[in-house]
């Protein structure tokens, strides 16, 4: 009989594969010319478009399922730090970065759901909307600082780990030997994607303008003019789709019962 701890751990792993789909899709999409409106959507213009095709809403519910299951995932990581990355300042950088991960994957989670069972949807671009609300409050714009703060440092760790290729310390070493260099050019794509939101974050709290900030769509699409850039980026991005959907059978999770050992890795594919 499979545990709760066990099917919390395919959850995530079908997780991974649904945030493999939604980058993948955004990439292809990014290198379509025609598509360019549902680039600025983002995940939630990735997740419209699945919909839109046939089987869409049975698509929907696995996402929803899997979304939720990676956002679990991560929220074990940050509160329980199941991955052990400690209590030190880098460390909960770390699990900080998970924190608002998972915020973010379960608002996904709700979206594909919403698609699936037929509730309309506006997959528009709601981070204008967001950053207004933020700064209407006394101390909005200091706390829409302090993301952009947090999205470039953010960026700054996606460069570390397309350089170092630490991300791999927590894969199954039976994966194929060149999934590493699918993860360096898609964390890389992701890296130079979060310095541009979290610098436009920055931006918009100094000079308190809704219009400055990027929605990671908007960052995309906003690079369509950089020419070879704007093609290295989309690339980059679709290659950490198909990253994320390997490195789901071969990701090592993390035993997320709170009661087993905190940290202890499921090995089941190494």
């Amino acid at each position: 009989m499979v545990d709760k701890s066990e099917k919390v751990v395919w959850m995530a792993r079908l997780g991974f594969v649904a945030r493999g789909i939604v980058y993948a899709l955004l990439g292809y999409l990014a290198l379509s010319s025609a598509e360019s409106q549902t680039v600025k959507q983002g995940q939630s213009g990735a997740l419209e478009y699945l919909n839109s095709i046939p089987g869409g809403t049975a698509i929907m519910f696995l996402a929803a399922v899997g979304l939720l299951g990676y956002g679990l995932f991560r929220l074990s990581s940050a509160l329980l730090d199941t991955e052990n990355h400690g209590t030190e300042a880098k460390g909960l950088a770390a699990r900080l970065g998970h924190f608002c991960s998972a915020l973010l994957h379960f608002g996904l989670a709700w979206s594909a759901l919403q698609f699936a069972i037929g509730s309309k949807q506006d997959a528009g671009d709601r981070t204008h909307a967001m950053v207004s609300t933020a700064l209407s409050y006394e101390f909005g714009s200091l706390a829409l600082g302090i993301v952009g703060i947090g999205l470039l440092g953010a960026g700054i760790y996606q460069a570390k780990q397309a350089l170092t290729l630490q991300f791999m310390k927590r894969v199954s070493s039976r994966a194929p030997s060149w999934t590493c260099w699918l993860g360096r050019f898609g964390y890389a794509a992701r890296g130079l994607v979060f310095l541009l939101i979290g610098w436009s974050l920055l931006r918009s709290a100094w000079f308190e303008e809704t219009e400055e900030a990027l929605s990671l769509g908007n960052a995309i699409a906003d690079m369509r003019d950089m020419g070879a850039v704007h093609t290295l980026v989309a690339l980059g991005l679709l290659l950490f789709g198909i990253f994320s959907i390997i490195v789901a059978r071969y990701r090592v999770i993390p035993d997320l019962d709170p009661s087993s050992h905190m940290g202890r890795a499921k090995r089941t594919f190494s």
